[in-house]
């Protein structure tokens, strides 16, 4: 068993407890990240703030402190996955069925028009574990490079143009 999962194995269940998902547990080198979401993940807050964050990196702090599962000094870094996540294992492009996704493969793949084209950007709309359908596209995990999904932020605003919530009161 590897330290990552190792660790995983100590924290998942802590974390549980506080409604608290362990995503991902990487080392590289002397950094060890563990990256939580909230567990319900519903509604458009749904993602872990602040305080769940701190909480959770004194657990996981604690709970490694104790039983010493990683060799030798690292730094723990306890975080969100953020707007744009990478997405590496099948459970990860489970979790992101529906959303916009940037792929990079590994070789150019005969795609129609789009011949040796090594990236491929759109919907996610299947993911099992042998592979992934991007807009229409089967791929195995074993052309995929890497792969992350992408955030759209919304059309910015002309200079001088008034928000759209803002109203024009008139007086009387």
């Amino acid at each position: 068993m590897s330290v990552a999962e190792r660790v995983r194995e100590i924290v998942e269940p802590l974390l549980a407890d506080r409604s608290l998902e362990v995503i991902d547990v990487e080392l590289n080198g002397s950094q060890l990240r563990v990256t939580v979401d909230n567990a319900s993940r519903s509604g458009p807050d749904s993602g872990v703030n602040l305080d769940a964050l701190s909480e959770a990196t004194r657990i996981v702090s604690h709970a490694l402190d104790d039983l010493d599962p990683v060799p030798g000094r690292y730094t723990l870094e306890v975080s969100s996955p953020g707007l744009e996540r990478t997405l590496r294992t099948p459970a990860h492009y489970r979790r992101a069925i529906g959303e916009k996704v940037r792929v990079r493969l590994r070789a150019p793949i005969d795609r129609g028009t789009a011949s040796g084209n090594r990236r491929i950007e759109g919907v996610l709309t299947d993911a099992d574990d042998d592979g992934v359908t991007v807009d229409g596209h089967r791929l195995s995990y074993a052309d995929i490079d890497r792969a992350r999904t992408v955030f759209e932020w919304g059309p910015t605003p002309k200079p001088g143009k008034a928000s759209p919530r803002k109203s024009k009161v008139k007086t009387a």
